[in-house]
């Protein structure tokens, strides 16, 4: 398992978790649940945020952000 910001432009993963309580709930909102898939699309040029692909739309977000979302590789 690893964190979403440590997944490279163009692979798509499987959400596990979340690490903290207070963020669980915005992304779920988003559509960021436990067993969807995300694709990261792109990285802005200094490395923050980051593109990702989930639930049929395109979803930014700040680094600090994806740290407390825990992926696993697609089966």
């Amino acid at each position: 398992m690893k964190k979403l910001s440590e997944v490279q432009v163009g692979h798509t993963v499987v959400i596990h978790s979340f690490e903290q309580d207070e963020i669980f709930i915005k992304l779920m909102e988003m559509g960021c649940i436990p067993g969807e898939r995300v694709k990261v699309e792109q990285v802005a040029p200094l490395g923050d945020p980051i593109s990702i692909s989930v639930a049929g739309y395109n979803l930014s977000l700040r680094l600090n952000e994806a740290e407390y979302i825990l992926v696993e590789d697609e089966k």
